[in-house]
């Protein structure tokens, strides 16, 4: 029998979280918990959202992932989480492609076709999403989001917390900071610091945190 599990969160993109973990066939979906409470008691796709956290920790399933798109409050409730006893797994698509030596954190996605070259490391609750496409020697913080269609070349870094948005390049042998914001479209060519958002091509500095 397949180990039962929790998804928190009931999105948008909790749905595209569902299918990966079906597809992958390693987990079986026990209910879905969001904080929302209009969305106790309804269903996506079949599963039940039981209702919030005090819900989830009374099933007494203590081992799940988060299903939310935005870092900050991803790596929030992932936090709360690993505080109350509960453990997050991985879940990876089986059409991405995932290269020697490459190693993904607990709570971590990788969607439909992303492809993960040699020995790359992507951290915890990280959103590898669909068709992004990573190269070797790449190392990926906790809680980043890469977005649908982005490329990192070769020996990339990529800060906890940052946000690479859909459709951008950065290329090779460049760090990019904590907490930064890649816009959509964007080449990257040369180092960001933290906290700041970058857009355009080559992309610059519009905002600072």
């Amino acid at each position: 029998m397949k180990e039962k599990i929790f998804v928190f969160g009931a999105s948008g993109h909790a749905k595209v979280v569902i299918d990966v973990i079906e597809q992958q066939g390693v987990y079986d979906i026990a209910f879905l918990a969001d904080d929302d409470p209009a969305l106790k008691g309804t269903h996506i796709y079949g599963y039940p959202v039981i209702g919030g956290k005090a819900d989830l920790l009374a099933s007494g399933i203590k081992r799940g992932i988060v299903a939310i798109g935005s870092n900050k409050a991803r790596s929030s409730v992932a936090a709360w989480l690993s505080g109350n006893g509960c453990e997050l797994v991985s879940a990876i698509h089986p059409s991405a492609q995932l290269a020697r030596g490459v190693t993904i954190g607990n709570g971590t996605v990788v969607m439909a076709g992303a492809v993960i070259n040699s020995d790359t490391s992507i951290g915890f609750d990280v959103i590898v999403n669909t068709r992004a496409s990573i190269d070797h020697d790449c190392i990926i913080g906790s809680g980043v989001h890469i977005a649908p269609g982005v490329t990192l070349c070769g020996t990339v870094a990529v800060g906890a917390g940052s946000f690479v948005c859909a459709g951008s390049t950065i290329i090779p042998n460049l760090t990019i900071g904590s907490n930064v914001t890649v816009g959509a479209g964007s080449t990257v060519i040369r180092d960001v610091p933290d906290k700041v958002t970058v857009v355009g091509s080559p992309a610059k500095v519009v905002k600072k945190f």
